[in-house]
This record gives structure tokens, C-alpha cells and sequence, in this order.
């Protein structure tokens, strides 16, 4: 019983633990769609170069992601199929040293793995509740962008919190200026969110910060600002990003049309509606509870783990500006299919997920405060965290039954073009496996669509034309 005691928490994360693994196996179904079509030639033809090339001067100027997506895709095929596996990986190890060093400088204790049971909790939330696994978790061009950029940057915390002498306050600043000039060169969305949190942080840091912390709370703001300006100027200068703005008529001018504002706010109001009624999303708060339930000060106690309500509203202020402004600056590109394009969402819903984590370790320090049995309140978080894993692990299967099947018709028809290409075809026939609604090269019709051009690259050939059946049938 006692081992029990000492170790439940961690026992209760090999749940949560469990589905990510699981979909971290999966990932071995992943293969090419959408964008990577375009980048496996580059990066095959050019290397590093190439891609930097790219994006810098061609695409969109995200030099940043330009070094990701060759990191992965310089392998090939395995470099896909090995993503969800390692960005897994940096997810949940990101979000524990994050959730530890958090605890730790509130100078509050927490049994053993309860740390890691949050972080993980969150991480499952934040990968498979989303309304397209597919594209937030496993397709690698949008979760360099999209999912883990928002991941990175709450790294850059991480030094913030350990900090204790110059030299580690010394790499903080260090660490807050890289992060933010990465950020800036990796994701317009997510560098909208790391501003408005900063300054948000900056302009109350008289209430929320300690005075003995404050200057260097203020001083590093200022320098993950900077940074994150400094890689944002980057982006919008570069050759590529002002050949997108001017290629889709996406402006600062059309982004600030009244048509624009009004209809941001629409499809963001639609994103809230979705958002607030995914009963999943519930797992955070459970495990926020379980956190404020089981925190407590060395010297006995409850900790107030949160200072104020009032910090919680600035929250909501924040996500709320954070994602209105998110959805305003891809309206002009998306319009009204902002509200499907969901992986634009991860950008935000991130610091959804962090605000609803907060909520509950408020709820918690209260109930622990009133309830007679703050146990019953630890279980009953610790099941509502277990049951909503379960539930993320239905749709998750499914989806590995459709990835399965996409896999192995995909392999059939690589090596068959690959096989007569080689033999000299010029023009072969191909048919479609999509998936999740990723684009593919012929759409409804056989009608042409964008990616057929870099497939006929992929595979050397002058064009390919829509196919009713795999050529091998």
C-alpha cells in the first residue's frame, strides 16, 4: 500500500502513455500527401540548400521550417513514417520538464508522476481531440508548423523557471532570444500567440509577479519580444513571403477590410463553438484538479497555486485576442474554409489547453480548501483523465485501420511507377489515396489540382494522368 501511495501517479500515466505510444506505432503507416510531394524533390535534387531556397525565396519565407522539413524529409519515406514517433517524443518530454519546473518554482510539492500524468494528459489532448488527427499529429508539413511550434516555444520557459544564478538566468535570456527568432521564421500564428502572451505578461507582471523576480521577468519578455520580432522581420521581408502575400492578394490591406474583420470573427466564433463543446478537452481541467488537489507547500499546507481570478480572466482575454488574431491572419487566404482548416487551430489551441489546465488547478485549490474528502476529489479526476483516453483511443484505431489500408495501396503504386519510369515512361497514370481530406493531385473528375506537377517530379516523369484504378489492377 504504501508503494502504492508513493507511486500511483505514475502508474496512472502509462494510460495516457499508453495511447500515445500506440499512436506513435501507427505513425510506421504514414506516407507522402499534400505538401511533401513538392518538398521530397527539392530536398532530393538540392539538399539543404534547395529547401532553404524554397521557402526563403519562393514560398513563404519560413526559413525555419525550411530546416525541419529537411530534417525529415532527407530520408525519404522513413523520415515520415519516423515523425510521429520523435515529435511524440518532444512533445510530452517538452510539457514535463515545462509542468516540473513549473511546480518547482511555485515551491510546491506533488506526489511522484503527478507531472508526468498532467504533461501527458495534455499532450494526448492536445495530438488526437483535434477534429483531424491526421493533419495535427502525423502529417509532418503541418506539424513543423503548426503543432509543434507552439510546443517550442513553451520550452523557452523552461530555462526561465530553473534560473537561479546569473549564468542560468544568463542562458534563460539566451534560450528566450533564439526561441523567439525560430518562432518568428517557423509559424506567423504561433509568433502571434508568443506576443500576445508576453506582452500580456509584461503589462501585469506588477500583479502576478513576485517583486524580487520581477525586473527579470520583464527583462526576459522583452528579450523573447525582440527575438521573436527580429525572426518575424525576417519572414516578412524575405522574397518568398511577398511573392504569397501578392500570389493570393493577402495583404495587410486585405487583412484589415471590414469584409475580413467581420469575417474572422465569424469563423473564429465557429472555432470557439466547436472548441468549447469537445467534451474531451475536459481531460485538462480533470487534470489541473488533480494538480491543485495534491499540491502543497513544504512546510505543510495548501498552496495557492493561483493568485488571483483576476489572472485567469487576463487568460481569457489573451487566448481569446491570440485567436481572433490567428484566424484574421489567414482569413485572406482560407476565407470562410478557415473554420475546416484545422490544423491552424493548433497554433491556439495550445494555449486553450494551458488555460483550461489552469482553470483546474484554481478548481482544485478550492476543493481542496472545501470538500471534507479531498481524496474522492483525486480519484474522480484521475477516472475522468483515464475515461477520456479511452475515448480518444476509438477514433484513433479507426483511423489506423484507414492509414493501414492507404499504406500498403500507396507502396503498390510507388514501386510500380518508380518501376516504369525506370524502364523510360514519360507519362504514367495515378490514382489518388487520399486521406483525412489531404490534397491530392486529382480531384473530384480527375481534375488537375497542384501537388500532380510534384509528383510527376518525384517519380521523373514529364506528367501523370488520373487513373479510375491503380495501374497494377
Amino acid at each position: 500500500m504504501r508503494r502504492w501511495k508513493e507511486h500511483w501517479a505514475t502508474v496512472c500515466s502509462l494510460v495516457p502513455l499508453g495511447l500515445l505510444a500506440a499512436a506513435m506505432w501507427f505513425g510506421r503507416w504514414v506516407r507522402p500527401s499534400g505538401d511533401d510531394w513538392c518538398f521530397l524533390p527539392v530536398v532530393r535534387d538540392g539538399g539543404l540548400p534547395g529547401m532553404v531556397e524554397k521557402f526563403y525565396v519562393r514560398d513563404n519565407g519560413r526559413v525555419a521550417n525550411a530546416l525541419l522539413v529537411w530534417a525529415y524529409a532527407r530520408f525519404g519515406v522513413p523520415g515520415h513514417q519516423w515523425f510521429a514517433l520523435v515529435s511524440g517524443l518532444v512533445v510530452v518530454g517538452v510539457l514535463w520538464a515545462v509542468t516540473a519546473a513549473a511546480v518547482r518554482r511555485a515551491g510546491v510539492t506533488v506526489p511522484r508522476g503527478v507531472p508526468l500524468l498532467v504533461a501527458s494528459m495534455v499532450t494526448v489532448l492536445f495530438l488526437f481531440a483535434s477534429p483531424n488527427t491526421y493533419k495535427t499529429f502525423y502529417w509532418p508539413a503541418a506539424s513543423v508548423s503548426h503543432t509543434l511550434a507552439p510546443v517550442l516555444a513553451s520550452a523557452a520557459a523552461i530555462p526561465l523557471l530553473r534560473a537561479r544564478s546569473r549564468g542560468g538566468k544568463a542562458v534563460a535570456l539566451g534560450t528566450a532570444l533564439l526561441t523567439g527568432v525560430v518562432i518568428g521564421t517557423l509559424s506567423e500564428e504561433t509568433t502571434v500567440v508568443v506576443l500576445v502572451v508576453l506582452v500580456g505578461v509584461l503589462l501585469l507582471s506588477r500583479r502576478i509577479v513576485p517583486r524580487p523576480q520581477r525586473s527579470y521577468v520583464r527583462l526576459w519578455c522583452l528579450t523573447g519580444t525582440a527575438g521573436t520580432v527580429i525572426g518575424t522581420l525576417v519572414l516578412v521581408t524575405s522574397p518568398g513571403s511577398r511573392n504569397r502575400r501578392e500570389g493570393r492578394d493577402a495583404g495587410l490591406a486585405s487583412m484589415f477590410a471590414p469584409e475580413s474583420l467581420t469575417g474572422a470573427a465569424k469563423s473564429f466564433a465557429r472555432i470557439l463553438e466547436t472548441l468549447l463543446t469537445t467534451w474531451s478537452y475536459g481531460g485538462a481541467i480533470a487534470a489541473g484538479v488533480l494538480l491543485g488537489v495534491l499540491a502543497t507547500r513544504a512546510g505543510g499546507g495548501t498552496a495557492p497555486l493561483s493568485r488571483h481570478l483576476s489572472l485567469m480572466g487576463a487568460g481569457v482575454l489573451a487566448f481569446l485576442l491570440a485567436g481572433y488574431l490567428c484566424v484574421l491572419a489567414v482569413y485572406p487566404v482560407f476565407g470562410p474554409g478557415t473554420v475546416t482548416s484545422t490544423r491552424v487551430w493548433n497554433d491556439f489551441l495550445f494555449l486553450y489547453l494551458v488555460l483550461l489546465l489552469g482553470i483546474g488547478v484554481l478548481l482544485g485549490h478550492r476543493l481542496r480548501r472545501r470538500v471534507r474528502r479531498p481524496a474522492l476529489v483525486t480519484v474522480a479526476s484521475t477516472a475522468l483523465c483515464g475515461l477520456v483516453c479511452v475515448m480518444l483511443a476509438l477514433p484513433l484505431n479507426q483511423l489506423e485501420d484507414t492509414m493501414r489500408v492507404r499504406a500498403r495501396n500507396w507502396d503498390r503504386q510507388d514501386h510500380w511507377l518508380h518501376t516504369q519510369a525506370q524502364r523510360g515512361a514519360h507519362e504514367l497514370p495515378y490514382r489518388p489515396t487520399s486521406i483525412s481530406k489531404m490534397t491530392e493531385p486529382f480531384g473530384r473528375g480527375g481534375r488537375r489540382a497542384w501537388p500532380s506537377g510534384c509528383v510527376a517530379r518525384y517519380y521523373q516523369l514529364e506528367r501523370i494522368t488520373p487513373a479510375k484504378r491503380f495501374p497494377w489492377q
